[in-house]
């Protein structure tokens, strides 16, 4: 029996992009995620996942070596077009956690990694690939088109009126499987809502970097057959 592919998932929430992770293969799962409230329910939805309530940026530097994949999706909103250029928001300085885990994860890690966040207001300090709303920082080739599935996603100026964004909301549920009203946390429904990663797209790169990392072992495997 092979042994479970160790994976770190990191700023958990409610886990979007692991939702269909153990159709790619037998997983065990660490998830990080500093919420508690989105902790809670992540146990709840992956029951064998091991949950830890922590600064997920701390974690990776101290356990990075203990896994065979990590994900990481660090916070967006100071990064995000729509808090650059909308005057209600106030000004921040765009986190650069982002980029040390980038650079870290490039010089560091032996196995396959999956960086992701929004497309930002600025251009890109490293280069990702684009795919859908969203930019992937990895050390491996994603396919072009991740997922197949849609959802539509209103603009900042109807998310003021509530029906329309709890109309989103439901819609959201439906494309990601899962009723955010259970949340009951310090956080807006609508941005974890919004954040989550297409389960679809999540399998499809857990599922690239496995095959890569399988090609990879079997061609060292015949390599030193022959020596």
């Amino acid at each position: 029996m092979e042994n479970k592919y160790k994976i770190l998932n990191l700023y958990a929430c409610l886990g979007g992009n692991r939702y269909k992770w153990d159709e790619v293969t037998d997983v065990e799962v660490t998830a990080v995620e500093l919420d508690p409230e989105a902790a809670r329910l992540y146990q709840e939805r992956f029951p064998n996942d091991k949950v830890i309530v922590a600064d997920a940026h701390q974690y990776l530097l101290d356990h990075y070596k203990e896994f065979d994949f990590i994900w990481s999706s660090p916070p967006c909103p100071t990064h995000s077009r729509a808090r650059a250029y909308n005057s209600r928001y106030e000004p921040l300085y765009p986190d650069m956690k982002l980029y040390q885990e980038i650079i870290f994860l490039q010089t560091r890690f032996k196995g396959k990694y999956c960086i992701e966040n929004v497309i930002p207001y600025y251009e890109p300090l490293i280069t990702a690939q684009k795919r859908d709303r969203h930019l992937y920082w990895t050390n491996f080739n994603l396919p072009n088109i991740l997922s197949n599935r849609k959802v539509k996603i209103g603009s900042n100026k109807t998310q003021e009126k509530t029906k329309v964004k709890n109309h989103e909301i439901k819609n959201l549920c439906k494309f990601h499987e899962f009723d955010f009203f259970k949340y009951k946390g310090q956080q807006r429904l609508d941005k974890i809502a919004r954040n989550l990663v297409d389960y679809e797209a999540g399998k499809a790169i857990l599922e690239t970097a496995l095959n890569i990392q399988k090609a990879n072992n079997t061609k060292q495997k015949t390599i030193f057959d022959y020596i």
